[in-house]
């Protein structure tokens, strides 16, 4: 087993380009495998699914975190996966094997008043007014960043207040834009009339070429450390659109579509809202819960 690890490791430095730090965790997950079947007397080719179920098993029982099972799974299955290509094993028996599902975590947002100074600051240069107008947008529309940095004019439609959004898995979907994203948009274009563009792309550098989203990112970085009072990137503002949203309107398919999403379990996520709004809203409506008046 041990010559083996060793032959499927150089075959993913030589032939896949692997990274050396991917290389170490393949080693590693691959070695605990490897004590495994030999605490039970098994080998690589009489390796059953039963094995790898209860080598999961026993990894859960160490507290293991799911998603560095799923990890080490990912392995194992590639590491079968290339031996049933060279023909040693007949079959990979890892192949239907499923990992636990890792807990979602939820990501961390603004409240409404701290997003409302933020997007009151009232920029005095050309980058903060792209800046700004990009943060109004995420925060208006719930765009993601590849969204956000792929947005032409030509999907605008600025005297309805729409915005035609391609999003992922080519799915079109139609999202408002709100009077004061408006307002900074506008802002914004009057600025980029004045670069060199050769594109249709709306935010730019000042030298006139499409934004990147790491130059994104990075700019949301630094106007946070100036007028916010926490770290902020763009799915932050996504999820802030989302959550502030629902807390209005209580309407989950209605975010869901404007997020994009096509499951609603995945929209779900977007829910934050606090026990004391629950509460409430079991006090007012259950049955038993209702108060004589």
């Amino acid at each position: 087993m041990h010559q083996h690890i060793t032959t499927f490791l150089r075959y993913l430095k030589s032939q896949r380009n692997y990274a050396d730090h991917t290389l170490c965790a393949y080693q590693n997950d691959l070695l605990t495998f490897e004590q495994f079947l030999d605490s039970a007397n098994k080998s690589l080719v009489d390796t059953r699914k039963q094995d790898v179920q209860l080598w999961l098993k026993k990894l859960h029982s160490q507290g293991i975190s799911a998603k560095s099972i799923q990890r080490k799974l990912s392995a194992i299955k590639s590491f079968f996966h290339y031996f049933v290509h060279e023909e040693i094993i007949d079959q990979n028996p890892a192949y239907s094997v499923k990992a636990p599902k890792a807990a979602k975590k939820l990501p961390k947002t603004l409240d409404v008043d701290q997003m409302q100074t933020l997007l009151n600051y009232q920029p005095d240069d050309s980058l903060e007014i792209r800046d700004l107008a990009m943060l109004e947008c995420v925060y208006s529309s719930g765009l993601r960043l590849s969204e956000l940095i792929a947005l032409s004019f030509l999907q605008l439609d600025l005297s309805r207040r729409l915005i035609r959004i391609i999003g992922k898995g080519n799915k079109e979907r139609i999202v408002p834009l709100g009077e004061k994203a408006l307002l900074a948009l506008n802002r914004w274009v009057i600025v980029r009339a004045t670069l060199n563009c050769d594109h249709d792309y709306i935010f730019t550098t000042l030298q006139g070429v499409p934004i990147s989203a790491r130059n994104v990112q990075k700019r949301f970085e630094k106007f946070a450390k100036q007028h916010a009072p926490k770290h902020i990137h763009p799915h932050m503002l996504r999820h802030a659109f989302a959550s502030h949203l629902l807390e209005s309107s209580k309407d989950l398919v209605a975010v869901q579509s404007l997020l994009g999403h096509s499951d609603i379990s995945t929209t779900q996520i977007y829910t934050h809202l606090d026990f004391q709004q629950l509460a409430n809203v079991y006090d007012q409506t259950h049955p038993r819960a209702k108060r004589k008046s």
